[in-house]
Order: C-alpha cells, then sequence, then structure tokens
C-alpha cells in the first residue's frame, strides 16, 4: 500500500510530501457529474456503489495519495431526526429548525449501523475495491459546525440564532450540543471499524467565533470527541487511526487548537504555514495550505505557490499537502492533475 499519507500523519520520514485535496471528489470532474446527473446527491450519498465510485475517482485521475469518503457532514442531522434536503443553488435545508427545548428534546442520539448503515457499507466496499493502493479517509462535521447547519435551517452569513442561543439560552445550547457530541463520536467510532484508516474533523465555522468563545462553544466538544475516541481506540483496537481537525480561519486560534488533542492540524490560507506551525509548537504535523482559487493561476505559477507551501512547511514534524478549504466546481482539473504531480516531484526527498 502507498503508505505516504498515514507514515506522514504520524510524523514518520516520507519519500515525498502526500497530498490529497478537500472535496477531491466533486463537481470539477466530469467524471462526477456524469454520475450526478443520473442520481440527486443524497442518493449518491446513501447508495454505497455511488459513493464508492466517486471517492475512487480521484485516485485514478489526480493520482492523489489518499482517498476520502463522499459523503456529507449534514447525514448525522438526519439520523438525529431532523428532516434534510438538498436543493440546487440553495445548499442544505434542515427542518424544523432546532431553537427551543421542544425541538431539541426531540432529537435523539442514533445508532449509526442502523440510521446510517450505508455510510459504513461505502467503507467497507471502498476498502475491498481501493485494495490497499491508497489510505481511506473517513469524516464527520465538528460538534459546532453541524450544529450552525441544524440551528440555521442551513447556511447562514451572520449565524444569528446560533449565537442568539448561545448567548441567551446557553443552557439549551449545552443540551443540543451533548447530543450532537455523542452522535458524532459514535459515528466516528461505526467509520474506523468499518475500515477508515483516518478521519477528519470538519470545524469548517469555528472562525465565527472571538477565541474565548471558540474555546467554550466548539473547542471543548470536539476534545471530548477525540478524547473518547482515542481512549476507544485504546481499548478496543490493535493500532489507533490519525485524528485530523480542519478549522476553518484557523489564524486567530491556533494555540487553542493545539489543546484539541488531534493528531494532524489542518491549517486554512489565510496565515503562512511557517507562522502557523511556530504557533502551534514546531513539532506537529499539519495539513494545507494553499489558496484553492490559486488552483486558476497559470501553471508556471501554481508551481511558486507549491514550493512556497513546502519551503514554510519544512520546520513542523510531518506535513500531509492540501488546499485550505475544498475545490471550488469551476477549477480547471488539469490544474489540479499538474498540482498533485508538482506536490510529488517538488517534495521528492
Amino acid at each position: 500500500m502507498n503508505d505516504t499519507f498515514l507514515k506522514a500523519c504520524r510524523g514518520e520520514e516520507v519519500p515525498y510530501t502526500p497530498i490529497w485535496i478537500m472535496r477531491q471528489a466533486g463537481r470539477y470532474l466530469p467524471e462526477y457529474r456524469a454520475i450526478r446527473g443520473k442520481a440527486d446527491f443524497l442518493t449518491m450519498c446513501k447508495t454505497p456503489e455511488l459513493a464508492a465510485e466517486v471517492t475512487l475517482q480521484p485516485i485514478d485521475i489526480l493520482n492523489v495519495d489518499a482517498a476520502i469518503l463522499f459523503s456529507d457532514i449534514l447525514i448525522p442531522c438526519e439520523a438525529m431526526g431532523q428532516g434534510l434536503d438538498f436543493h440546487e443553488g440553495k445548499g442544505p435545508l434542515l427542518g424544523p429548525p432546532i431553537r427551543d427545548k421542544e425541538t431539541v428534546d426531540k432529537l435523539f442520539v442514533p445508532d449509526p449501523e442502523e440510521t446510517m448503515g450505508f455510510v459504513m457499507d461505502t467503507i467497507r466496499l471502498l476498502r475491498k475495491e481501493l485494495a490497499g493502493r491508497v489510505p481511506l479517509i473517513g469524516f464527520a462535521g465538528a460538534p459546532l459546525t453541524t450544529a450552525t447547519y441544524m440551528i440555521e435551517g442551513g447556511t447562514s452569513k451572520n449565524f444569528l440564532n446560533t449565537k442568539m442561543m448561545i448567548y441567551q439560552n446557553p443552557e439549551l445550547y449545552k443540551s443540543f450540543m451533548d447530543k450532537v457530541t455523542a452522535t458524532i463520536t459514535e459515528y466516528l467510532k461505526a467509520q474506523i471499524s468499518a475500515g477508515a484508516q483516518a478521519v477528519q474533523i470538519f470545524d469548517t465555522w469555528g472562525g465565527i467565533f472571538s477565541p474565548a468563545d471558540f474555546r467554550e462553544h466548539a473547542l471543548s466538544y470536539v476534545q471530548t470527541i477525540i478524547k473518547s475516541l482515542k481512549e476507544w481506540m485504546a481499548k478496543e483496537r490493535d493500532e489507533s487511526v490519525p485524528i485530523i481537525y480542519f478549522v476553518g480561519e484557523t489564524a486567530g486560534l491556533l494555540e487553542d487548537i493545539k489543546t484539541s488533542g488531534a493528531d494532524v492540524f489542518g491549517v486554512d490560507w489565510r496565515i503562512n504555514l511557517d507562522e502557523a506551525i511556530k504557533r502551534l509548537g514546531g513539532d506537529v504535523v499539519v495539513q494545507g495550505n494553499m489558496d484553492p482559487l490559486s488552483t486558476f493561476l497559470p501553471k508556471d505559477k501554481i508551481e511558486e505557490r507549491v514550493k512556497k507551501v513546502l519551503a514554510q512547511a519544512s520546520s513542523a514534524r510531518g506535513h500531509i499537502f492540501n488546499l485550505g478549504h475544498g475545490v471550488v466546481p469551476q477549477t480547471p482539473p488539469d490544474n489540479v492533475i499538474a498540482l498533485v504531480e508538482m506536490v510529488h516531484r517538488l517534495s521528492k526527498r
């Protein structure tokens, strides 16, 4: 198996810097759009054969060093009892919004195999079809990021309803977050049991907070998840899988993120990677952090960006190359293919 990604996660010596890309399976690939034309997004997530097929596409097309499960961070919301739908142009719609005791009380902590078994079936199918070519990454949304969608009923610009609950009804927020945290913990355990070889916790909206609010209302729940996962793996498994924690708009939160307990820290593009490494403590494994839209540059300019990120990452104990967030649908596929080749070539030891 090409285990370069897993070695880098553990801070071990690698022959080159491994790369995978957030949203590497998606609308920028014609091969993905061909399948998407036959099924809606949620159907794709819930059909293991389709989800596995689009998960595998970037491995064949891009030559990345890890596969990431094709799914969505909102799958557990439906399993908890909230309605979930995806609309073209509008994004996810969740209802009813979770904003009072009545709606919180109706939510439950689901058995992941019973309510989200299709995800675990996809993982098992992928492990078989990957046949050890590259490792498989599972994932979930962090409690805060998941909760914002559930409270707002979809995407939001200012997260008004989320912050109103936090500031005006903190007891309700805590009782809600305890359910979300327990759900995500069990969901990630199930993914690992099914065969995920690493997991990433996406806290896309963690940067909406001041550092103090981030610690209390977002990070504390992630710490609970990671502690629980590590204790469970130590007890139940022969070896643990790496845990990656990615926070959007990381620059103001790095010292706090370091306390999450994660093995790898995802860094977005709003801070130089060498500065992030310094603030994380130096002896860390980082992931990132090229601006996703810099993939629209001419290829010689992309190569300059790759060299810069690789140079800045040299002070870390380990580095996994990634964009600072996901590939956007308009990205030229040829530029992404070239990006992967550049990272492999320029980082070769």
